[in-house]
């Protein structure tokens, strides 16, 4: 039964799993699966209601993307997050396009959006989880829309870079040129020319393999 796969998953990340009916429960259960996402692969896109997911293992991006198809990143996903910008149809507000995109090979929990957004209706303590889950993302958006808008590109490279390695615990940042680019919301030409001054500065090496951190201190202080 799907309950005996998704309840003890749900109990431990919803906190009004245990005020809803039993029904209501078994409902959103009934609803759910589990997928594997491979490396590449585009989970979500525009204001289509793909569901509430659930990040298991990997890790997803969320992007916004122009008319003339320039990405900017607002956050990423990681073991234990919740995505609920995937789900429009339980957040009516949300009416800009977002797009999701499995960063890494990902396993993921997902509730069907009608079969949330139906039990929502009948649970006020589940629309004030919805809304308080996507408006806690807004902190990280402000911040990516500050750096485009106020900082400097080495300030915004050296931030990047810094917090890459601290996510990944790896001076060598294993993405391209052109990834890191579309992370940022700039160009290619524009990352790559910035690469350059920092390896000639002696901050970091530039190589196929990625951007390896030579002097910490030198780009923490350009980060700041």
């Amino acid at each position: 039964m799907p309950e005996i796969i998704f309840e003890p998953i749900y109990k431990e990340i919803f906190p009004f799993w245990e005020t809803i009916s039993d029904a209501d429960r078994e409902y959103i259960c009934r609803n759910s699966y589990c997928v594997v996402y491979p490396k590449g692969k585009n989970i979500h896109s525009g204001s289509e209601c793909s569901g509430v997911i659930l990040v298991r293992s990997g890790s997803l991006r969320l992007y916004m993307m122009s008319d003339e198809g320039k990405e900017i990143t607002l956050y990423r996903l990681h073991k234990g997050d919740l995505c609920m910008l995937s789900a429009s149809c339980v957040l009516e507000a949300i009416t800009f396009d977002v797009f999701v995109d499995a960063e890494q090979d990902s396993q993921c929990c997902v509730v069907s959006g009608p079969a949330f957004a139906e039990v929502s209706q009948r649970n006020p303590d589940i629309r004030i989880f919805a809304l308080e889950t996507a408006v806690s993302r807004f902190s990280d958006v402000m911040w990516v829309m500050q750096q485009v808008l106020f900082m400097s590109m080495d300030r915004r490279l050296a931030i990047f870079l810094s917090d890459e390695s601290a996510r990944t615990g790896s001076d060598t940042i294993v993405l391209t040129h052109e990834q890191i680019a579309r992370y940022m919301g700039s160009a290619r030409e524009v990352v790559s020319r910035m690469l350059k001054y920092f390896a000639s500065e002696g901050i970091v090496e530039v190589s196929r393999g990625g951007v390896t951190i030579l002097d910490k201190k030198h780009l923490r202080r350009l980060a700041l």
